[in-house]
């Protein structure tokens, strides 16, 4: 069963090289009031910021956009996944979180940022199999004990590689039939999917 408006407001994080504007499709599929969706721009500048201090920067601006006491939905896209799942581990986001979508994020490291130096590229090498931030999340608390947690993925995504290391290791997995990364959040299909999802009566 689905309505035709939100539950919660939902917040919406950007990835690597992207804008808010990259959520714009589904925006338009979701078609609901301005004050249902936030889309924050976190300035990335190219990989340098690292992601910790990107979740820093999401933390401040949801805290000036929404009470303390308002609950949201959230969704992020590729490394948005990463910076939300940090904000929500550091900054006492899960408390007040009660849906995570994870839409092509590397959430388990990615192949495609193992040769990245740290010293430039600070935020991309936060992405590697086996950083210090991925391994971090190992001493926190499963987000899946308070936050309801699913994770979309492609299994041909050449950004988050191999496909299945956009998984969190806990909560609902989707595997989604497109051919690409930037598919898993323009393609129809995706979008019914995610609009289904976000829709749906929790």
């Amino acid at each position: 069963m689905t309505l035709k408006e939100l539950t919660r407001p939902v917040v919406m994080v950007h990835g690597l090289w992207d804008s808010p504007e990259i959520f714009n499709p589904l925006v338009n599929k979701l078609d609901q009031p301005p004050s249902k969706i936030f889309l924050p721009f976190l300035p990335h500048k190219l990989g340098k910021v690292p992601i910790r201090n990107l979740a820093f920067e999401l933390h401040q601006q949801i805290s000036i956009q929404f009470a303390s006491d308002v609950s949201i939905d959230l969704l992020g896209f590729s490394m948005g996944g990463l910076i939300s799942r940090v904000w929500m581990h550091e900054f006492g986001g899960s408390t007040r979180t009660k849906r995570f979508f994870s839409i092509g994020s590397p959430q388990q490291g990615t192949l495609t940022a193992q040769l990245v130096p740290s010293s430039v590229l600070a935020g991309i090498a936060d992405m590697k199999l086996g950083s210090e931030l991925i391994r971090s999340f190992e001493k926190h608390k499963p987000l899946s004990r308070t936050v309801e947690c699913i994770s979309f993925f492609c299994f041909s995504d050449l950004m988050v590689f191999p496909g299945w290391r956009a998984v969190l290791p806990y909560g609902r997995h989707k595997s989604v039939p497109v051919i690409s990364h930037k598919s898993l959040i323009s393609h129809k299909i995706s979008l019914d999917l995610l609009a289904d999802e976000l829709l749906t009566v929790d």
